[in-house]
C-alpha cells in the first residue's frame, strides 16, 4: 500500500519521534542512576523543562548537521561521528544556558547531564546503526557470496548497499591496506584469491576500483579458471558511479597514459569545427569530444539522414548538413557560409568486402571525397585538416585499404599553402559499426554459431573515445604534411576474442565457433607501419611515419585516371605499388 512506502518525510518524522522518546527515556534513566533509583521529589519538578530544552537542542543540532537526511541503511562511522558532534553541540549549549541562568533549572544535579550525554549517544546511535547491523548479521543465508577486489571509497558504498549479494572477503594489491580492516572484513592479498574463492565458495566478484587492462584481464582469467563468471566492474558516469557486468571492451581496452587533455582543450576551445562523416562511429565520437572540449561552433556533414539525425539529437547546437563529400560545389557553399577553422575528415566507406564488390563507389567516396574536402579547405584557408586513415592502408590487400593509402599520399603531398594537413592512421575501434564485437554479441544471443574467418587472424583494437582523443591530440601537435601513427598495443587473435565473449555470456560449451574462410581483400593481420623508420613524438602513443614523397602533379593526374578508368585495381596499383590484392 502506498502509505507504507518509505519517503524522506516519513524517515525524518520517524527519527524525530524516536529521538524524542529515547531522549525522554535516557534522561529519566540518568536521574534514576544519579539517585540510585530513588529520586527526590524536588528534582522532578523541573524535569519537563530540562527534558524539553535538551530535546529541542538535540533536534536542532542533528538537523543542522544534516543527519536526518541520511537513509537508515546508509549510516556509517561518518554519520555516527556527526551524531557525536551533534550531542556535544547540544549539551554544550545547554551547559552555557545553565551557567548563565542557573536558577532557571534549579534544582538540577549537574552529574545527570554527563550521564544523560553518554546514554543519549549510545541509544540514539544504536537506533541509527540497528538496520545495518541486522542486514550485515542476517544476510549470509540467502545472498550470493561475493569477493570484493580493491579498497576504495566506492568499496565502502558497495558494502553499505548490499542487496543481492554480501561481501564475504576483500582483496587488494596495495601493501599499505593488506591486513587492515574494511567494515570488519580483513583485507587479504591478490595471491590468496584462489584459496579465498574455494574456502568461501565465492560465486560473484566485484571490482571496486579501476585496474589497468592487463591486470584486469589477468584477474579475470584467474577467476574464470575458478569457474567464477559473475563479475562486475565500475561504470564511471558523469554524475554517479555504478556497477555493471564486465564486458569484452573492459578486457581489451588500452588506456593511453599520455592523453594530454589540456593540449586537446587548448586546440579545440573556441574554434569553429567542421566534421565529415559525423554520424559514423568515429565521426560521432569526435563530435562529442569537440563539444566537451569547448568548440564554439560545430558543423556536421553526413550523407545518411538517419545518422545525421542521431548525432544531431546528442549535440543540439550543431549545424547539420546533409551532403556527400563527393559533391564539391555543395562543400564549397558550406565552407563559404561556415568558414571553419578546423576540418576533421572521418567520412569513408570502410567495410572491406562491400568496397571490394563496389569498387567504383569506394574509389569515388574515399579518394575523390577526401580530395574534395582537402581542396576546398585549402581554397577557404582552413587552419588545419585532419584526415582519418586506417591500418589497412599499410601494404593493402583490398580496394578499401588502397583507397585510404591514396588519401594519405594526397594529404601529405598536396600544396597546402597556409593550411596544415595531416593524416592519422590507427586500427579497429571497439564497438564501432564495422567491429566484430556487435556481430559476435548478436550471434551469441541467437545461440551461435560464431563465425570467424580464420583461426590465425589478428586485429588491433582501441576504445572509440580514447582513439578519438588521441586523434585530436595528434592534430593539436601537427605542423602539416605528417602521417601520424597511433600506438594500438598488441594485436589480438579474433578467435580468442570470440572465446572470451562466449565466457562472458556464460555460454561456454553451448556456442560453437566455426571458420568461414578469409573474405575477399581480407588479410590475416594488419600493420600500422611500412618499416621501422617512424619518428617519435613527445607522446609515447603517437608516432610519425617516414614521409612518402609523390610529385603532386603526377599524383593528381594518376587520381584523375583512377576516377575515370574501369580497371580500378590496376589504377590503384599504379599509385600504390605495394597493393597486392587478395581475392
Amino acid at each position: 500500500m502506498t502509505f507504507l512506502r518509505p519517503t524522506a518525510v516519513k524517515r525524518v518524522a520517524f527519527f524525530v519521534l524516536f529521538d524524542i522518546l529515547l531522549s525522554f527515556g535516557t534522561l529519566l534513566l540518568a536521574y534514576n542512576l544519579r539517585f540510585n533509583f530513588h529520586i527526590k521529589t524536588q528534582y522532578l519538578e523541573n524535569f519537563p523543562l530540562v527534558f524539553t530544552t535538551l530535546v529541542i537542542l538535540k533536534i536542532v543540532a542533528i538537523t543542522y548537521l544534516k543527519i536526518y537526511r541520511v537513509s537508515w541503511r546508509f549510516v556509517s562511522l561518518y554519520e555516527v561521528k556527526k551524531l557525536f558532534y551533534a550531542h556535544v553541540l547540544a549539551y554544550g549549549v545547554f551547559v552555557g544556558i545553565f551557567y548563565i541562568s542557573p536558577e532557571f533549572f534549579a534544582p538540577f544535579p549537574r552529574s545527570v547531564l554527563i550521564i544523560d550525554l553518554f546514554l543519549s549517544m549510545m541509544f540514539i546511535g544504536t537506533l541509527r546503526i540497528s538496520k545495518r547491523l541486522m542486514v550485515e548479521g542476517g544476510r549470509n543465508t540467502n545472498l550470493t557470496k561475493t569477493l570484493l577486489i580493491g579498497v576504495s571509497p566506492f568499496a565502502q558504498t558497495i558494502l553499505k548497499e548490499q542487496k543481492d549479494f554480501y561481501i564475504s572477503a576483500v582483496v587488494d594489491d596495495q601493501e599499505m591496506v593488506v591486513d587492515s580492516y574494511l567494515s570488519n572484513i580483513q583485507v587479504q592479498q591478490f595471491k590468496d584469491i584462489e584459496s579465498i574463492v574455494k574456502r568461501e565458495k565465492i560465486k560473484s566478484v566485484i571490482f571496486a576500483k579501476e585496474f589497468e587492462p592487463t591486470m584486469l584481464k589477468s584477474l579475470y582469467t584467474r577467476l574464470n579458471e575458478l569457474e567464477v563468471y559473475d563479475i562486475r566492474v565500475l561504470a564511471l558516469g558523469e554524475k554517479e558511479t555504478k556497477l555493471k557486468k564486465i564486458t569484452v571492451e573492459d578486457l581489451l581496452a588500452r588506456h593511453p597514459k599520455d592523453l594530454d587533455l589540456d593540449t586537446i582543450a587548448s586546440f579545440i576551445e573556441g574554434k569553429s569545427i567542421l566534421i565529415t562523416g559525423a554520424g559514423g562511429s568515429i565521426g560521432s565520437e569526435i563530435t562529442k569530444q569537440c563539444q566537451e572540449f569547448g568548440a564554439a561552433y560545430l558543423t556536421l556533414i553526413d550523407h545518411s539522414e538517419y545518422n545525421l539525425y542521431q548525432i544531431g539529437e546528442s549535440v543540439k547546437d550543431a549545424r547539420l548538413k546533409l551532403i556527400s563529400v563527393v559533391d564539391k560545389k555543395g562543400l564549397e557553399n558550406i565552407f563559404r557560409e561556415i568558414k571553419p577553422q578546423i576540418v576533421i575528415h572521418a567520412a569513408a566507406y570502410k567495410h572491406v568486402p562491400i568496397c571490394e564488390n563496389n569498387q567504383d563507389v569506394a574509389v569515388l567516396n574515399n579518394v575523390l571525397g577526401t580530395k574534395n574536402v582537402i581542396d576546398v579547405s585549402i581554397e577557404n584557408e582552413v587552419e588545419k585538416v585532419v584526415v582519418i586513415s586506417t591500418d589497412k592502408a599499410v601494404r593493402p590487400t583490398n580496394v578499401m585499404g588502397a583507397t585510404k593509402r591514396v588519401t594519405e599520399l594526397y594529404a601529405n603531398n598536396v600544396k597546402a599553402k597556409d593550411t596544415e594537413i595531416v593524416a592519422v592512421r590507427f586500427g579497429n575501434v571497439l564497438g564501432s559499426s564495422g567491429s566484430v564485437i556487435p556481430k559476435f554479441k548478436q550471434q551469441i544471443e541467437e545461440g551461435g554459431p560464431i563465425t570467424v574467418t580464420h583461426p590465425d587472424i589478428t586485429r588491433y583494437f582501441m576504445l572509440i573515445p580514447e582513439a578519438c582523443q588521441l586523434v585530436l591530440q595528434t592534430a593539436a601537435i601537427a605542423k602539416g604534411g605528417e602521417l601520424f601513427i597511433l600506438d594500438m598495443g598488441e594485436p589480438i587473435k579474433i578467435v580468442d576474442l570470440a572465446k572470451q565473449m562466449i565466457k562472458l555470456y556464460g555460454k561456454e560449451g553451448k556456442v560453437e565457433i566455426i571458420f568461414s574462410g578469409l573474405r575477399p581483400g581480407e588479410k590475416l593481420y594488419e600493420e600500422l607501419l611500412l618499416d621501422e623508420s617512424e619518428e617519435n613524438t613527445k607522446y609515447s602513443s603517437i608516432f610519425i611515419s617516414k614521409r612518402s614523397n609523390y610529385e603532386i602533379k603526377k599524383l593528381e593526374k594518376d587520381i584523375d585516371s583512377l576516377l575515370h578508368t574501369t580497371n580500378k585495381v590496376k589504377a590503384l596499383q599504379k599509385i600504390v605499388p605495394e597493393f597486392k590484392r587478395n581475392i
